[in-house]
């Protein structure tokens, strides 16, 4: 982490902002005491749309008594 005085920081604001781009953290210092951190903002991870993926036995009504299927469909 590099540290730099308050009256540096000014001068030098655009390359202080290209450094923490990288992945560089700056501790901004006044009269020798750090009362700021610049800090990169965290992207968000892009994510792939879709459905989690799920499988279907194809037998499940086997599992299933004719009592209960009877209840759906008897009328």
């Amino acid at each position: 982490m590099k540290t730099v005085q308050l009256h540096e920081a000014k001068a030098h604001l655009s390359e202080l902002i290209d450094a923490v781009q990288k992945g560089e953290e700056i501790t901004i210092s006044k009269y020798g005491k750090a009362v700021a951190k610049l800090t990169g903002i965290a992207t968000p991870k892009k994510r792939k749309l879709g459905f989690y993926p799920i499988e279907f036995k194809s037998d499940f009504s086997d599992s299933i008594s004719q009592d209960v299927i009877d209840l759906f469909y008897d009328s």
